[in-house]
C-alpha cells in the first residue's frame, strides 16, 4: 500500500517522466525492462524526500541536458509508492544496500554505476550532474 496519496507524489513522478523517463510500477514492468537488457538503462529510485526533490531529480535533469552521451533507456520506480517494483529493481543492484533516492546505471544487465543517498545528501544538483555525466561518458555508447 502506498505511503502517500498519489496526488501528492504525481508532481514528483512528473519531474522525471516529462524528461523521458518510463515508470516501472510493478515487478513485471521491472523484469520486462531489466531482465536480459542490452545497452544502458538508467534506473532512478525516486523518493518523496527533500534530497530527491532538491538534489537528485534536478541533478539528473541537468546531466541529461548537458551531455550528448546518454543511457539508452531512462526508467524509474518510486520508493514507498510502488513497493513491489522498487523491491524488484533493487534486486538487480547486486551487492548494494537499499537507498532512496538512488541512481543506478545498468549495462547489458549488470550494475555498472550506483549513486546512493549518501552521495546525494549534502551536495548540490550540479555536483550530482557532474558525477552522472562522468558515469554516462564511461559506460554509455557515444551516439
Amino acid at each position: 500500500m502506498p505511503m502517500y496519496p498519489e496526488m501528492m507524489v504525481a508532481p514528483m513522478r512528473a519531474e522525471l517522466t516529462r524528461i523521458g523517463f518510463e515508470e516501472m510500477k510493478s515487478s513485471e514492468d521491472v523484469d520486462r525492462t531489466l531482465q536480459n537488457s542490452e545497452g544502458t538503462v538508467l534506473v532512478v529510485v525516486n523518493s518523496i524526500c527533500g534530497c530527491a526533490a532538491g538534489k537528485a531529480r534536478p541533478g539528473i535533469a541537468i546531466a541529461l541536458q548537458n551531455t550528448s552521451v546518454k543511457p539508452d533507456k531512462l526508467t524509474t520506480v518510486f520508493a514507498g509508492q510502488d513497493t513491489e517494483a522498487t523491491s524488484r529493481a533493487r534486486s538487480y543492484f547486486e551487492g548494494m544496500p537499499p537507498s532512496s533516492p538512488s541512481i543506478a546505471l545498468m549495462k547489458d544487465g549488470e550494475l555498472a554505476y550506483m549513486m546512493h543517498r549518501s552521495q546525494i545528501e549534502g551536495r548540490d544538483a550540479s555536483a550530482i550532474a557532474a558525477d552522472l555525466i562522468a558515469a554516462f561518458e564511461q559506460h554509455c555508447s557515444k551516439n
